[in-house]
């Protein structure tokens, strides 16, 4: 429990950590890989260096900050993290490093204002949350160990299977190397997967979103290659170097982004590589079938637009396909060109009684929020995942 003179004094500092949170973030990131580079092992490397992941973190200490008193109101941001830190297999050991550097990173950016008062109300505050966090974890870690094809930590993982599923997004294909059963996951969950890759100074760990249903026996998922860009270089080494036969590190499925399982209709929406979540939910729900879906693809053109004819191919009464291009193709065929707009959504059936669940990058996001807001659907029905900072999907008028 945390002491009512701690409570105030972090609720107090709440408006200087939402002016300063991102500096101290930033310093805290940059203390803590110079004291424990292994780290980097963990951490994805590219979003510290475009400062995605500081903002995040800031984001995370201030809403803590804020609610330090009320913390039932952080239970979508605790089980986000710890759904997050399971699939990296954090350790209770990391947490002492952890808060030791972003105690000495407040006192770096704050300097005198950093009494020996705050520091150590942040100290026991953060202590507080490392606590519930650690617990969490635990009982994540032992749930999901008991599943079929459960593991702790990280488990050797085959490429069976490679499939260029269009111009830019290719499909691995993976089972255990020790041949146990596939773990069992929920559709629209992610994995995290370490590779180390040639000529770098640490290994690489990034989350990638199953693909395919959990009843497959095996685990599928479909890279997006970004092509000449430095901050691609796992899905270049992906794309360019992993070939079947090759031994992949995998963290076992997580993720608080996945399908609810009722009998209400199913809008999903996906922009670009975004398919790769849908898919997973997809597949279940033509297994199942027993809910009517209309899966919404959006892309650039026909070539680098992922499972389509899968989709369609599953297509029924229950079952509607429509696709959108922002540049077709000169024999592309499509129900809409440009940007999704409300109109095309306004030909679904029942649309008020939806469950909606879309995925893509930020632009495509904010836009989907801004259009299922835009017709009254309610928030409870509106699922989505989104790793960056909160604000930036914040409402904004809505493309025609």
């Amino acid at each position: 429990m945390v002491s009512q003179e701690t409570i105030a004094i972090v609720k107090s500092t709440a408006p200087v950590l939402a002016e300063h949170g991102e500096a101290i973030t930033r310093v805290f990131y940059q203390r803590l890989f110079a004291n424990h580079p292994e780290l980097k092992n963990i951490f994805n490397m590219t979003h510290q260096q475009k400062g995605s992941q500081p903002k995040v973190l800031a984001n995370a200490v201030f809403m803590y900050a804020q609610y330090i008193d009320q913390l039932d109101q952080l239970g979508g941001l605790v089980a986000s993290i710890t759904e997050k830190h399971t699939s990296l297999s954090i350790q209770p050991a990391m947490y002492p490093i952890v808060g030791e550097n972003l105690l000495a990173a407040i006192g770096e950016v704050l300097g005198e204002a950093a009494t020996p008062a705050i520091v150590n109300a942040w100290g026991e505050a953060y202590n507080a949350l490392a606590g519930i966090l650690i617990n969490q974890e635990e009982a994540l870690y032992a749930e999901r160990a008991e599943h079929e094809g459960g593991f702790r930590g990280k488990q050797a993982f085959i490429v069976v299977k490679k499939v260029k599923e269009s111009a830019v997004i290719t499909s691995f294909y993976l089972k255990r190397e020790d041949g146990q059963p596939t773990p069992t996951f929920k559709p629209g969950q992610y994995i995290a997967l370490t590779v180390d890759i040639p000529n770098t100074t640490h290994q690489h760990t990034r989350n990638y979103s199953l693909s395919t249903s959990p009843s497959k026996g095996y685990l599928r998922i479909s890279v997006k290659q970004e092509k000449g860009n430095p901050d691609g270089i796992v899905s270049n080494y992906l794309h360019e170097e992993v070939e079947e036969g090759a031994t992949l590190m995998v963290g076992m499925p997580a993720g608080e982004f996945f399908l609810d399982e009722t009998a209400a209709p199913v809008v999903l929406m996906a922009g670009g590589v975004g398919i790769t979540p849908l898919m997973s939910m997809y597949e279940t729900l033509v297994e199942k079938n027993n809910r009517s879906v209309t899966f919404i693809q959006c892309a650039e053109h026909s070539g680098v637009h992922a499972f389509r004819s899968a989709i369609e191919k599953a297509t029924d009464d229950k079952r509607k396909s429509l696709v959108a291009y922002s540049n077709p193709l000169e024999n592309d065929v499509y129900d809409a060109k440009g940007y999704l707009t409300a109109s095309l959504l306004e030909t679904i059936p029942n649309l008020s009684t939806c469950q909606f669940y879309f995925c893509g990058p930020t632009a495509f996001m904010k836009h989907c929020l801004q259009l299922l807001n835009g017709l009254g659907i309610p928030s409870a029905q509106i699922n989505y995942e989104f790793f960056g900072p909160a604000e930036e999907l914040a409402i904004e008028p809505a493309l025609a």
